[in-house]
């Protein structure tokens, strides 16, 4: 069995690669050829979770399962909120490949899902990114939309304002781009061509209106009580799509919230985005709509890039190789 650590799994990296595998993975779940059951959530504490996620997709030689924990609180004792492994397994003889890191891989996934949601959502003249929430997961989704679209300017909120100033110094210096941090999160909805929202919040972090033209990657809603956008902008938003519409509806605060007030109906969803991918449905038509990827996360995915970086260390002699016989 290969073990792929995190810096291991830095050292092989390529988005746009990783990109491609999401683009495969989702257009595959959408077509219904692969196995994934809704993940698994087992709560312990009073806020924290632990989350089982497996899938096996013949088609892709891909077969594995990803098994993470969701601390909130560790970020007040300088730790990792998302820890984690992912299992991956041979589809065919099903014995056992890897075990790789998950949290990294995990910001990467979170990351690269919002990416193709944006490739095909967000318009093509889009020069502003919006980040609400700057925690781990914000590195990939800032280096997956940056790879999808020509960011000139990157607005950050976050509730502390001494990790917002640590992660703009983390993007000016890997990205090079321009960054200005906002004290307010409406400012950050205001400017952004593009916005997201990644935090871990019960409530709604913005209260103002989208603005016309703009593409919204909602990624921290993964419990039905938890509710990152107001109600009013998936009321009014003209497409939201999902990566699986029935884990969505069940996961998703940011629908469940509004469709339990009677406000919404599931019906109002656009559809998968890899149904889009594959042509299936229409992705943006034009300019003034305002689309949302709500995205709670798919095993596939996970497990797509754990094959990736399984094949790329094969080839490149990483990681470390344990006998478990």
């Amino acid at each position: 069995m290969l073990v792929l650590s995190a810096k291991n799994q830095v050292e092989l990296v390529n988005m746009k690669e990783i990109l491609h595998c999401i683009e495969i993975a989702l257009k595959e779940f959408s077509a219904a050829t692969t196995h994934t059951p809704i993940r698994t959530i087992l709560p312990f504490g009073t806020e924290n979770s632990g989350v089982v996620m497996p899938s096996v997709a013949e088609s892709l030689h891909s077969m594995g399962l990803k098994y993470v924990t969701v601390v909130p609180s560790n970020v007040n004792v300088g730790k990792k909120v998302i820890n984690g492994v992912v299992l991956l397994s041979d589809s065919t003889t099903g014995e056992t490949l890897a075990l790789l890191e998950g949290s990294y891989l995990t910001q990467l996934r979170t990351g690269a899902l919002s990416g193709v949601a944006t490739k095909y959502l967000a318009r093509e003249d889009s020069k502003t990114l919006g980040i609400i929430g700057t925690g781990e997961q914000a590195k990939g989704l800032c280096e997956a939309i940056l790879a999808v679209r020509r960011i000139e300017t990157i607005y950050l909120h976050n509730r502390s304002v001494e990790k917002a100033i640590v992660f703009s110094k983390f993007v000016e210096e890997k990205f090079n781009k321009k960054v200005v941090v906002c004290e307010d999160a409406n400012e950050v909805v205001r400017k952004s061509d593009i916005l997201v929202t990644a935090t871990t919040s019960m409530q709604p972090v913005f209260t103002e209106p989208l603005k016309p033209g703009v593409h919204v990657n909602a990624v921290g809603s993964f419990k039905p009580t938890m509710q990152e956008l107001p109600t009013s902008a998936i009321c009014e938003a003209t497409k939201v799509v999902v990566e699986c519409m029935d884990a969505a509806l069940a996961e998703a605060g940011d629908l469940v919230v509004p469709i339990q007030a009677g406000v919404y109906s599931e019906e109002n969803v656009h559809g998968e985005l890899g149904q889009i991918i594959s042509g299936t449905l229409p992705g943006r038509e034009n300019d003034q709509e305002v689309t949302i990827f709500e995205s709670v996360g798919v095993a596939i995915a996970d497990i797509v890039i754990a094959k990736y970086f399984y094949d790329k260390a094969c080839k490149n002699n990483a990681g470390v190789t344990v006998d478990l016989s």
